[in-house]
């Protein structure tokens, strides 16, 4: 059973930075696929970053250049570097690990989300 805990999220100015954090109880972290996940108010939950078992990355066009996943494999934790922030990144931010081994269409496991919020 796998429980994913996020942190980190807050109050940014634009062209600030936050990192969040998730943390990974379960077994097998390495062959998770880790993704990060946001969900603005009044819009649908979509991928803004992917790392899979390989170490390869995947990102949303609108966070290319500015957000950067990475992953601690003894610390069992997943991050989200979020650099030059707008208005636009303003979401809740939520975790997804799933299990390389169930397929690209497996829905994963879920955290609870962290709230992110950039104005000025």
């Amino acid at each position: 059973h796998v429980q994913l805990v996020e942190s980190g999220g807050g109050w940014a100015q634009p062209g600030g930075s936050l990192r969040l954090s998730c943390a990974f109880s379960g077994s097998m972290f390495s062959m998770n696929v880790m993704s990060w996940y946001r969900q603005g108010s009044g819009q649908e939950r979509e991928e803004v970053a992917l790392i899979n078992p390989g170490g390869g990355t995947r990102y949303a066009v609108s966070v290319k250049g500015r957000f950067t996943i990475s992953r601690d494999i003894p610390k069992n934790t997943v991050y989200l570097q979020m650099n030059d922030l707008r208005p636009e990144d303003t979401a809740v931010y939520y975790c997804n690990a799933r299990l390389i081994y169930d397929g690209p269409d497996a829905a994963g496991s879920w955290g609870q989300g962290t709230q992110v919020t950039v104005s000025s």
